[in-house]
């Protein structure tokens, strides 16, 4: 199973994770989880009477941890380490290298939150146990050699910034809205759908043909990913307006 592609954490397992809380008196945690686990995780936390919260590491980070609490419970902190790793010299590594070079450790996808890419360093959320295995280990990712350290948080100014695009399509199928989303040709996106480089709502799309709504999460390997904000009505020629939030960063 290539690193991008990932087993989802089943309600039921939710459900015990949550149901022990209450048990033992203590939270629990999980590993770190998409958006879609994320929404099971908040729905296991109510049917079991629990308390939950979700937390990346940083302020709307796109996997995040959901932590279980018993009402009367005192909240124990995160168990997240942020690492931030700087290449001093040569070509700036991209997150599939930073990713593969995780999983090359040992480190299971789970285990690892978001990877914050800057023009200089990244930063990187890890399960704290593991915190010293990727700073002995994490000394080269693609052609970059690697310096590795813990930091208490990621600076704010790291924080993703999206860019707002328009575009319009004739039609709200996947390989439509990549190609525009992305500036690629129609083609272009097809290949990279059938290919098993796309991600919509999370999860791996191979169809180009697959339905586009608002709110939907799309990435695209090596080009970016996308939020589509808003899809308008038909305009006088037939097609459809979308605004969405462009992030440049490969992810």
């Amino acid at each position: 199973m290539p690193p991008s592609a990932e087993a989802p954490l089943a309600f039921p397992r939710l459900l015990e994770l949550a149901a022990s809380a209450e048990r033992q008196g203590r939270c629990r945690f999980t590993p770190f989880l998409t958006p879609p686990e994320a929404a099971l995780a908040l729905a296991a936390a109510k049917r079991s009477g629990t308390v939950a919260a979700l937390f990346g590491g940083y302020p709307d980070a796109e996997r995040q941890m959901a932590r279980f609490c018993p009402p009367t419970a005192a909240e124990t902190p995160f168990p997240i380490a942020v690492v931030e790793v700087a290449w001093p010299h040569g070509e700036a590594p991209e997150h599939r290298d930073l990713l593969g070079a995780l999983m090359g450790l040992g480190v299971k996808r789970a285990c690892t939150g978001d990877i914050v890419l800057g023009a200089q360093r990244a930063y990187l959320f890890v399960e704290s146990p593991l915190a010293g295995v990727v700073l002995d280990g994490l000394t080269q990712a693609g052609r970059a050699r690697l310096q590795a350290q813990l930091v208490d948080a990621m600076p704010q100014t790291a924080v993703p910034q999206g860019e707002e695009i328009r575009f319009t399509v004739q039609t709200a199928r996947l390989d439509a809205v990549v190609a525009d989303g992305f500036h690629l040709s129609r083609g272009q996106a097809a290949t990279l759908i059938e290919g098993g480089a796309v991600k919509l709502r999370h999860a791996l799309m191979l169809r180009p043909d697959a339905r586009v709504a608002e709110g939907d999460a799309i990435s695209a390997r090596g080009h970016g990913r996308l939020k589509i904000d808003w899809i308008g009505e038909p305009t006088r020629k037939g097609r459809l307006p979308i605004k969405a939030t462009r992030y440049g960063a490969p992810r």
